[in-house]
């Protein structure tokens, strides 16, 4: 009777040992499995570069800075104005279009409906309160010659005064780039648009030229289909109170700041072209180079 429980003991003790080899090396395998199908993608977000040293932005921090260095263009403003108003965007809320702040402020310059910025829904709509940023700035003598945190407490009012002066660097990297002084220096690291909630087909043409209009102030007109293929389109930078080669670039560069939002697989400029496959700018073909003031925009076709 011992023996046998001895062997019992034995059988059960390898087979409980063969049980756990082999849920060891499951475990292992689905490990190795697991990690192979979860390499993490890169993070989407976006740089200006300036002087060798790229500024990054997140895809929504980089949108809105479109807006707002777009609006300071159609403005026929100098490129400093969009600095300040970078720089404060930045401080106030991080340029973010947020809802809550001190006290009552909200939206992506925490203006304060009880200080007279307007309503909170009026506020809340970004193109209203960078005008408004934009309308108390032209009004404060000699803004241009001004510090940053001189001209923006100008304007603000702010408990901080000092503290948009971090900014100002990564605020005038990206002022130059979109305002086109900074040829290639705008690029985006972005998913596939079949990974993401960018559109397609013709509701990326329809997204596309609103924001063009609302960013740029691009009539209709100025963007037209590229040949037969309606998901290329060819915008017309000349109509920007630009010189033809700022406007080229301050165009390619707003649609690349854009492209998560318009669904931009590729942005074509001059004789370089950037992908959202890479990225980057890289020199472009030679049937594909652009002539001076138009800008191809290939969409996501769907």
């Amino acid at each position: 009777m011992g023996g046998t429980r001895r062997r019992r003991a034995r059988r059960a003790t390898g087979a409980a040992v063969a049980a756990v080899l082999v849920v060891g090396v499951g475990a292992t395998a689905g490990v190795v499995w697991f990690l192979g199908r979860t390499d993490p993608p890169a993070p989407e977000r976006c740089a200006a570069e300036l002087d060798g040293t790229s500024w990054y932005l997140s895809t929504t921090q980089a949108e809105n800075a479109a807006l707002i260095v777009g609006t300071s263009v159609r403005r026929d403003l100098p490129g400093r104005a969009a600095t300040i108003a970078l720089a404060t965007a930045l401080q106030e809320s991080r340029l973010v279009n947020i809802d809550y702040g001190d006290r009552d402020s909200v939206g992506i310059f925490q203006q304060r409906p009880s200080q007279g910025w307007g309503t909170v829904d009026q506020i809340m709509d970004p193109v209203y309160s960078t005008g408004k940023f934009y309308d108390g700035l032209v009004k404060v003598e000699g803004y241009q010659d001004m510090e940053v945190t001189d001209a923006a407490q100008a304007v603000q009012r702010s408990g901080f005064p000092q503290a948009y002066a971090q900014h100002e660097t990564r605020s005038r990297a990206w002022a130059s780039a979109l305002t086109g002084h900074s040829p290639g220096a705008v690029t985006c690291t972005l998913h596939a648009v079949d990974e993401g909630d960018a559109p397609v087909g013709a509701a990326a043409r329809d997204v596309l030229a609103e924001r063009a209009a609302r960013d740029l102030g691009l009539p209709g007109d100025a963007l037209r289909a590229a040949g037969d293929d309606q998901s290329s389109v060819r915008v017309d930078a000349t109509t920007l109170p630009l010189e033809s080669d700022l406007a080229t670039w301050a165009v390619a560069h707003w649609a690349v700041a854009t492209a998560s939002v318009t669904g931009a697989e590729e942005v074509r400029a001059g004789g370089q072209v950037w992908s959202r496959a890479d990225g980057e700018w890289s020199r472009a073909d030679d049937e594909d180079r652009q002539p001076d003031g138009q800008v191809t925009i290939d969409l996501a076709a769907g």
